[in-house]
């Protein structure tokens, strides 16, 4: 070949590879403009649902997690009815709102979730150990993201009862399809020295970006790894990464704040996650709710949201205790404290999810409140307009 050649066809292939490693570039800077960030939250609205509204029957309560799904412009809301009400259930709903103001919340269908064995859960009287069946406490619920007629939920499981949290996928009708194994570290014992404390076990679940991961977060310390947090201190609780056949791929802990105020004489007060949600490929948002209750009974909430860079602390999947290890927490960063906000009342934030996009091209951000069906507290639904981290 003589040399002439040799020089456009160099020329040629030069400008292939240019050509080729810019386009790669502009998709790579195109997929991380992508991502969602987060600096601070502008509060748009809040909508309450009255107190015994009903629909199909069921009262509408206990809602404690939230999801959208984006391909059907369908809400997804669970309630953690332990079967007493009706039997274990979510809803779906069409949600409307602007950046000004929410316009209307319609619920569309109810769906009983059902065990392996197609039966819905039984409550606490109708349980038996001797049966293969559980008593459910959803507590999340998320859209897969690789298949929108199915779900997750989380459930807390129940020490008396003998029963470990789970985590369960499910079709669009609530139907059992498959269980993700929760790690070992985080499961009950018979001498009551290891796992989850009651009630304060699998609060909040997220898939990753790319559908593949599953992150759940365990509302306050294990057994054997803290203390729980007091208004002197905080402590720390876990969270953890499986991938879709159940494999723990890592788990980190997290820095639970200190309970923020002190409660009247005898009374109750506590603080933990009670939900999550992925922001990026490496950073989680973390919804901390401590409620604290005062010499009248009546309990005060604070909603803290962080965002977490999952990628920051020690992986202690391998580790049955984190006493006596030296650790590294996963670091946070706060981006909401509601209590220092305009927002109205602010009753038992439970869930979290993103919603549609704004018309300013912001995301937005949805809140939903547990009220216990206590006709003393609310189900609230609150909407904020995320602030990128380009637009401080």
């Amino acid at each position: 070949m003589n040399s002439f050649k040799r020089i456009i066809i160099l020329s040629i292939v030069g400008c292939s590879i240019l050509s080729l490693s810019s386009n790669t570039y502009a998709e790579t800077k195109n997929m991380k403009s992508n991502q969602k960030t987060a600096s601070q939250l502008t509060y748009i609205d809040t909508e309450t649902i009255p107190y015994q509204t009903k629909y199909k029957g069921a009262s509408i309560g206990g809602l404690s997690g939230i999801d959208y799904d984006p391909k059907s412009n369908t809400w997804l809301m669970i309630s953690d009815d332990r079967s007493e009400k009706d039997h274990a259930r979510f809803y779906e709903a069409h949600i409307n709102y602007n950046k000004q103001q929410f316009n209307h919340i319609k619920f569309t269908q109810m769906h009983y979730l059902k065990q392996p064995d197609k039966t819905t859960y039984p409550n606490k009287n109708d349980f038996t150990s001797e049966s293969n069946h559980a008593v459910a406490d959803p507590e999340s619920i998320r859209v897969n993201p690789l298949n929108n007629h199915q779900i997750l939920y989380t459930s807390e499981g129940d020490r008396e009862l003998g029963l470990n949290p789970f985590i369960r996928i499910a079709s669009k009708n609530g139907d059992f399809i498959s269980e993700i194994p929760i790690h070992t570290p985080l499961k009950m014992d018979h001498q009551n020295k290891q796992g989850f404390r009651n009630n304060l076990a699998l609060e909040g679940s997220t898939f990753t970006e790319d559908g593949k991961h599953i992150w759940a977060s365990m509302e306050a310390p294990i057994i054997q790894d803290d203390q729980l947090p007091t208004t002197n201190s905080g402590s720390h609780t876990r969270l953890t990464q499986y991938n879709r056949q159940g494999d723990t791929i890592s788990e980190i802990a997290y820095p639970l704040d200190a309970i923020p105020q002190k409660p009247g004489k005898n009374k109750e007060a506590e603080n933990g996650i009670a939900e999550i949600l992925m922001l990026n490929e490496k950073e989680l948002l973390i919804l901390e709710r401590a409620s604290v209750q005062n010499n009248n009974n009546q309990f005060k909430n604070d909603i803290r949201i962080y965002k977490a860079d999952v990628t920051s602390g020690t992986n202690i999947k391998n580790m049955n205790s984190i006493q006596n290890h030296k650790i590294s927490p996963v670091k946070k960063h706060l981006i909401a404290n509601l209590n220092e906000q305009d927002v109205g009342h602010i009753d038992n934030i439970e869930g979290m999810t993103f919603g549609p996009k704004l018309p300013n091209g912001h995301d937005s951000l949805v809140l939903i409140s547990d009220n216990n069906f206590n006709n003393k507290q609310q189900t609230n639904l609150i909407a904020f307009d995320v602030e990128p981290t380009d637009e401080k």
